[in-house]
């Protein structure tokens, strides 16, 4: 499990980078990039990291299901997660 710290400082980032995401793109299609600079350094999306929503693990981050390879590996197995079977051939 990753510190709680960690988690929180990522949804932080998530929270700004949702609170600019209509006055970045406004300033990006005006061309005034002077004003993007004074946006706080969080708002910019290239500074997310995707984490498991489980656990906030952050390698082996499945993108479809929103968590790490671990946890779906065992939630799979269990039949939590619906649709999903282990493939038997």
């Amino acid at each position: 499990m990753a510190r709680k710290a960690t988690i929180a400082r990522e949804e932080k980032r998530r929270k700004l980078v949702k609170k600019y995401a209509e006055k970045r793109a406004k300033l990006k299609a005006e061309g005034r990039y002077d004003e993007l600079d004074k946006l706080p350094k969080n708002a910019s999306p290239v500074r997310l990291h995707n984490r498991c929503r489980l656990t906030g693990r952050p390698k082996g981050y499945m993108r479809f299901f929103g968590i790490s390879r671990v946890k779906f590996r065992k939630l799979a197995s269990s039949g939590k997660i619906p649709g999903v079977t282990k493939a038997s051939w």
